[in-house]
């Protein structure tokens, strides 16, 4: 018994021993994407950044409950889309303006959430 196992351990570490690779079909700029927005720094409330900053500029982001049986729209998510606007302008920083929970259904949307800031860009993180 002992004479078998040394040769088929050896076989068996010889089977992960080769030059494979892994394809997949996930896009790396649409992972870079995604995760950008946890790049930016929201500032919100009392929570404001501390020493000089520049603005780049106004950002928004806004949600949609198209129907029913959707999921409802969230502030949470429309903060990560102003966050994610603010990535695309290069900002390390959010600050937020205002948030909106309109849950008064349109023709378009059941419910929305909408949060409006300023994208900056500040020398030191906290």
């Amino acid at each position: 018994m002992k004479k078998l196992f040394l040769p088929a351990f050896i076989i068996m570490l010889s089977g992960c021993a080769g030059d494979y690779t892994f394809n997949s079909n996930l896009d790396s700029d649409a992972i870079n994407d995604y995760f950008k927005a946890s790049d930016v720094t929201v500032y919100e409330g009392a929570m404001q950044p501390v020493g000089p900053f520049e603005i780049k500029g106004l950002v928004e982001g806004e949600t949609c409950q198209v129907s029913e049986n959707d999921a409802p729209a969230s502030i949470a998510e429309a903060r990560t889309l102003a966050r994610r606007a603010a990535a695309d302008k290069q900002a390390n920083g959010l600050v937020i303006k205002n948030c909106l929970l309109i849950e008064e259904a349109s023709p378009n949307c059941v419910s929305r959430a909408l949060c409006v800031g300023q994208a900056i860009i500040t020398t030191n993180q906290q």
